[in-house]
């Protein structure tokens, strides 16, 4: 999305349609044009050209302090280049084995920014009781776990620490000695090059200069394009090298538009020439490979081999710069570059992908628990025009029955683009349309940016600026001016603590005395926060200046990548804090950092209408979702271009398999709701949105897994099977949840068949033609069909699976509909699932007012044939938090379970039954109607098909107890 500037100045409002669209990559910088990227990158180049290279940084082993319970330590940290300059160094062990590392300068000139984390993490770790540090001659350690096979070594000359499991170097801080931590200098203290006279003794007269560089390099002021950054504080710079030295797999560091398994970006790279790029920016239409930024940063890091999983979290909030190279196909080694901040890193010692979740989601929480029907299929585009387009909309979704939860407005609704103030020629009865949609039990969502329009008609704007609450210039005074959507802009500032109940309070739809409020809203519309980078257009790299001013005094290039979170998170507690009886929020943002996930959903903005685009947008979910944004989608069919009608069902298939659903298009698009497509196009697309709302159960459920342990909901085949080399690199095709579903949607034009990778001996059942796929204990590939209206999707043997099989127009009417339950044994004639409901739309479930079942198959005692069951996982495991919070009591009075008592499972279906049972019925009950269906057996390279046993309303009930034996 662009807005034009005319030579005068003014503002045109002029959309450059999709054809002329093309990502000028000359408006963001590569490594090359940015000064400290070239100054870290300067620095490894100069340790590798070197015979012999070592950091400058000491730890002054007479200063080392343990804390009194020995779970920490303090250190005084020098370093032989500057020998005046004074640095602290703290090392602490969490009490799940996680370490944490801060380096800062002491006594400098001016502060760094040290508040990162405090926005990223839930609250302060606690600290391990039990660590007994050693102090040597050269270092300084610990070993811990419960194994006692986890050691933290931090070494005296040069500084370096290790963590070690199992005597293995699992991650090394400092080995290739890339530390350097740019201290506070005048500008007039003279630079390396000054000290020494002659180029030929620079290294021996003047170490710095052979650490530093010779000259100064945009230490005072730096220029890209028409921009001056003034830097204030001159040079300030954080590098540091992590390696792994026994891990050959990295992922994470969202976000970037590549492949999971990352790849290299260092010498002869075949892949990318830069390093990778968190900045949070407005790269519309993004390459569909590269490693430039876009719109959020999690700086977040998983390594990866067949004998453990680890990760590093570097709370950093300014730009950084990361390289990522090989040096062997078991090692991975990466350089992190940052603009500004302290050295403050997580090591996460896993040794497992489920332990490196949940030791994260201890630092920054787990993913909200969503509303249930914000699950469901969203319909947006730029702009649904008027309150009567919405209502047609709505009743053409009708008229094909062509089910959907929400609908979107763009900014167009608003006056003027000054948000929450409706433009009254198209929008004049708000209220009105969106009593309409709830009505069918849908949702509105409509968008509210951070920018304001400055002018005095617009309250919101005014009352900001009456407060204080708006970013300001370099000069520290008064409020800076922009362009947007809006035309003159100002931004607010989050980071001012006065700016949050002032928020907060305009989503009341009530009055409230002295204060303008939405009061033309209700608690049925619900929010998209975009532009949140923040996005600037007449801004350098279409962002805000980094040397603006919020809160503190602190610079925007200390907290860059961190603004675009704190806009979700106060707008979250707006939408909690406007009903009487709270309900859960939904906030869709297009910028984030880590601890985003905790206040709702993302997407992965303005991406094309193209094959390639579709393929990559499946990685860049599965990255967000091993970072914490379980909640993650691409824009279905592209935000840009008119995508064939084979390519729209292609990706209303991915999209159906991706957490967050939503169809959305550019203003200048052609209109591609579904029931627009011709026939067989419609009626395909409309299966695929039936088979979502059938599932959706299975992504509740998963999702509640995901709020209690930060297991991401789509799970990439490196976290299922850890130790099956042969997958770490698989990503287009992934779990979804513990379901036991694997799917791998198509993303290739006229493709009429798919390869699926299995990783285990054990049978995988077509979801829909109940074939039996056997996989191998050494890994195969099986091909399956995928004509345009199939998806390839298999039911992992072990799973029992549950749906609801009733076509509603929309999931909240869903909600007293029965169950069906799919039963996939596995080669032991075994399969367990589970299911999880609320009310979906409260926060009664933190009351323990829920349904949460676990259902088994197995084989009787002593006997033949089988029985599946099913039992009160809640009552089973009272002590388990959901979304963070314990379930303290479950009552048999829990009223949610009584409301639900007459939802019956109206059909089990048995997929793998060795042979047709003589009887079937209840446990102490009834018989059973049934039907029974052979499979066929594999023969030569043919594999068979499952034998189906059907169980017709076998009359249990869902919240209840229950068992039904199967007799051979």
């Amino acid at each position: 999305m662009r807005l034009i500037l005319s030579c005068s100045g003014a503002l045109a409002l002029t959309l450059l349609l999709p054809s002329t669209l093309a990502l000028k990559t000359g408006d963001w910088k590569t490594c090359s044009q940015s000064g400290f990227c070239r100054r870290g990158r300067a620095l490894s180049a100069r340790a590798q050209a070197a015979s012999s290279w070592t950091s400058p940084y000491s730890v002054d082993e007479r200063s080392i302090e343990l804390a009194s319970d020995q779970a920490g330590l303090t250190a005084a940290v020098t370093s032989s280049l500057y020998p005046a300059i004074k640095f602290g160094l703290e090392v602490r062990v969490h009490e799940d084995g996680v370490v944490r590392v801060r380096m800062d300068e002491v006594d400098g000139l001016r502060k760094r920014y040290d508040e990162a984390a405090s926005w990223a993490l839930i609250a302060e770790p606690k600290i391990s009781k039990d660590i007994q540090w050693t102090v040597g001659k050269k270092d300084v350690r610990a070993v811990y776990g419960p194994k006692k096979d986890i050691e933290v070594v931090v070494s005296f000359a040069p500084l370096r620490v290790v963590m070690l499991r199992g005597g293995k170097e699992q991650v090394v801080l400092n080995g290739q000695g890339l530390l350097h931590m740019e201290h506070f200098r005048t500008k007039h203290e003279a630079s390396p090059a000054e000290e020494g006279d002659e180029a030929q003794t620079v290294v021996q007269v003047n170490p710095a200069a052979y650490f530093e560089g010779e000259t100064e390099d945009a230490f005072w002021d730096e220029s890209f394009g028409s921009w001056t950054d003034s830097k204030p504080k001159g040079p300030e710079s954080l590098s540091v090298d992590i390696t792994f030295p026994n891990h050959g797999h990295a992922y994470g560091i969202p976000q970037h538009a590549t492949s999971l398994d990352l790849p290299t970006t260092t010498g002869d790279s075949p892949f990318f020439s830069d390093p990778y790029r968190l900045y949070n920016a407005d790269v519309f239409e993004y390459l569909a490979s590269s490693s430039m930024s876009l719109y959020g940063s999690i700086p977040l890091m998983h390594a990866h081999s067949a004998d453990s999983t680890v990760a590093v979290f570097n709370a950093v909030g300014s730009e950084t710069w990361i390289d990522l190279s090989h040096p062997t196909a078991k090692s991975t080694q990466t350089h992190w570059i940052s603009e500004s901040g302290i050295l403050d890193i997580f090591i996460l010692p896993g040794p497992t992908p489920d332990a490196i979740f949940a030791q994260y989601a201890r630092l920054t929480g787990t993913p909200a628990l969503p509303a249930h029907w914000s699950l469901g299929h969203h319909q947006c585009r730029w702009n649904y025009v008027s309150s009567d387009d919405v209502r047609t909309v709505q009743k053409r979704f009708d008229e094909d029955d062509i089910p959907v939860d929400v609908f979107w407005l763009d900014i167009e609704y608003a006056d003027e683009h000054k948000y929450f103030m409706w433009d009254e020629k198209t929008f004049p009865d708000p209220i009105e349309m969106t009593n309409d949609v709830e009505a069918l039990g849908r949702k509105m969502v409509v968008i509210v940016d951070p920018h304001l329009k400055r002018a005095d008609n617009y309250p919101v704007y005014k009352s900001a600026s009456e407060l204080g609450v708006l970013v300001k210039p370099k000069s520290g005074e008064g409020e800076y001016e922009g362009w947007c959507w809006t035309g003159s802009s100002s931004w607010i500032d989050f980071f001012n603590p006065a700016s949050w109940q002032w928020w907060i309070n305009k989503f009341s739809t009530k009055a409230i005395a002295g204060e303008w409020t939405w009061t033309q809203s209700t608690d049925s519309i619900y929010i998209w926060n975009d532009m949140n980078e923040p996005s600037v257009f007449n801004g350098p790299e279409i962002t805000m200046p980094k040397d603006n001013v919020h809160h503190g005094g602190w610079e925007h290039r200390d907290l860059h990548n961190i603004n675009g979170m704190l806009l979700p998170n106060i707008t979250a507690q707006g939408l909690v804090a406007r009903s009487e009886i709270p309900k859960r929020p939904f906030v869709l943002t297009r910028s984030f950092y880590a601890g985003s996930q905790r206040f709702g959903a993302m997407w992965t903005g303005d991406n094309l209408g193209t094959w390639e685009h579709m393929a990559v947008g499946a990685p860049m979910v599965l990255a967000n979702g091993i970072a914490g944004m379980s909640f993650a989608g691409s824009d279905v069919g592209g935000f840009f271009g008119n995508p064939e009608r084979d390519m729209l069902v292609r990706w209303y298939q991915i999209g159906a398999f991706q957490p967050f659903f939503r169809a959305h298009a550019h203003i200048d698009t052609k209109r591609r709701e579904p029931y627009l497509l011709e026939e067989p196009y419609k009626s395909i697309v409309r299966d695929i949105l039936r088979l979502r709302y059938a599932m959706l159960p299975i992504w509740y459920t998963a999702f509640r897994e995901a709020s209690v342990t930060g297991i991401p909901v789509l799970r990439p085949h490196y976290v299922v099977f850890p130790r099956d080399e042969a997958g770490f690199s698989i990503d287009d095709q992934w779990f979804i949840g513990g379901s036991g579903l694997l799917v791998k949607p198509v993303t290739t034009k006229d493709a009429t068949e798919a390869s699926i990778y299995l990783a285990e001996d054990q049978v995988y059942y077509d979801y829909f033609t109940h074939h039996a796929h056997r996989g191998a204990a050494a890994g195969k590939h099986v091909t399956v069909s995928a004509q345009l209206h199939e998806i390839p999707l298999l039911v992992r043997g072990g799973s029992i699976v549950s749906t609801r099989e009733r076509h509603r127009r929309s999931s909240t009417l869903m909600k007293h509909d029965p169950f069906t339950l799919r039963v996939a044994l596995s080669k032991k004639s075994e399969a367990r699932g589970e299911l999880y409901l609320d009310d979906g739309e409260t926060f009664a479930y933190q009351t323990g007012q829920i349904v949460w079942r676990e259902f088994v198959a197995e084989q009787p005692k002593n006997t033949k044939g089988l029985r599946i069951s099913s039992r009160d996982l809640a009552h089973a495991k009272p002590g388990e938090a959901v979304d963070g919070v314990a379930l303290t009591s479950v009552s048999p009075s829990n009223p949610f379970a009584k409301s639900i008592e007459s939802v019956r499972v109206e059909k089990i279906v048995v997929l793998g039954v060795s042979s047709k049972p003589k009887s079937v019925k209840t446990e102490g009950g009834a018989e059973l109607q049934f039907t029974y269906t052979a499979g066929v057996p594999a023969s030569g390279n043919k594999e068979g098909t499952a034998s189906v046993l059907v169980i017709k309303d076998p009359g249990v009930a869902i919240s209840k107890d229950w068992a039904i034996v199967l007799t051979a």
